[in-house]
């Protein structure tokens, strides 16, 4: 049984001003490098319905192809899928430093027995998934179920290994900054290597609030135990400027440290053109990109 110890989270009051701050920063962080940078966060994702093979082998060749096109640019982190189309990225990959992510655990709703979690999740690991993307619980921490939702943690960390675990809190659903705050400690003290904000299935994605109520707890908790854990803002990125502000608030609380793709993750559909879109209208290309 995990005793649970949860400091002050920041007021919301508090937040507010911070960001607001931090949005005044944006012009001058759009820039070349900083997008570039940026662009190299992106787990480049499909979750859809209608995904096939012959869209997630189209999009693994785009990644493997990227380099060619875009010479001067770093390639995105991750490519995202559903556990079935783990092979299909797994055989067609070949462009250097990419992981394979993949979401798990009854995705998006984790409505389901943690023996199913786990298997599923054991199983994408074997298919070839580097990364594991599970959503907690959110029906029982809203009954304060923390020890439960922990132990779900527990279990799939250990089924997949040595495979990255990022428990996505789906903060669009807890209701208040508390709630994030408190969830972010819980999985972190379960085991995860990254928490992520949103499964980008709910009216409420990825938003600033989250994501440095989010920010906080790890900063705590590295203060805490010397363990550093990741960050991915997910959902609801469509321009540049989306990221950005993302970017300032890990920059502010976790420091330049945490800006890389080893411990900072975007996870966005959309965002990747709209980059390379403005990459180009700061080399003086008046041009919309629709690579990906």
């Amino acid at each position: 049984m995990k005793n649970f110890i949860f400091n002050s989270a920041p007021t919301e009051k508090e937040i507010t001003s911070k960001i607001e701050e931090l949005k005044k920063l944006i012009p001058q962080y759009k820039n070349k490098q900083t997008l570039m940078d940026i662009f190299n966060l992106i787990d480049l994702t499909s979750l859809n319905t209608n995904d096939t093979t012959i869209k997630i082998k189209n999009m693994t060749e785009k990644v493997n192809d990227f380099n060619k096109h875009f010479p001067n640019n770093k390639n995105v982190a991750a490519i995202c899928v559903y556990p079935s189309l783990v092979p299909i990225v797994r055989e067609n990959l070949t462009a250097k430093n990419i992981n394979i992510a993949a979401v798990g655990a009854c995705f998006p709703s984790s409505q389901t027995f943690l023996s199913v979690k786990a298997a599923e999740c054991e199983l994408t690991v074997h298919k070839g998934a580097d990364e594991i993307d599970i959503v907690i619980s959110v029906g029982s921490f809203l009954e304060k179920d923390y020890q439960k939702v922990a132990t779900e943690i527990e279990v799939i960390k250990h089924a997949i290994g040595e495979s990255h675990l990022k428990v996505i809190l789906e903060t669009g659903e807890l209701l208040n900054t508390e709630n994030i705050y408190k969830a972010s400690i819980v999985a972190m003290e379960s085991g995860a290597d990254f928490i992520k904000t949103s499964t980008g299935k709910t009216p409420i994605s990825a938003t600033p609030e989250a994501v440095y109520t989010m920010c906080y707890a790890i900063k705590q908790y590295y203060e805490k135990t010397g363990r550093k854990v990741g960050i991915k803002p997910s959902g609801g990125m469509s321009i540049s400027e989306d990221s950005i502000i993302y970017y300032l608030i890990v920059k502010e609380i976790l420091g330049t440290k945490w800006l890389n793709n080893k411990l900072f993750r975007l996870g966005a559909s959309r965002l990747a053109n709209s980059i390379l879109s403005d990459l180009n209208m700061l080399d003086g290309k008046n041009e919309e990109v629709k690579y990906f």
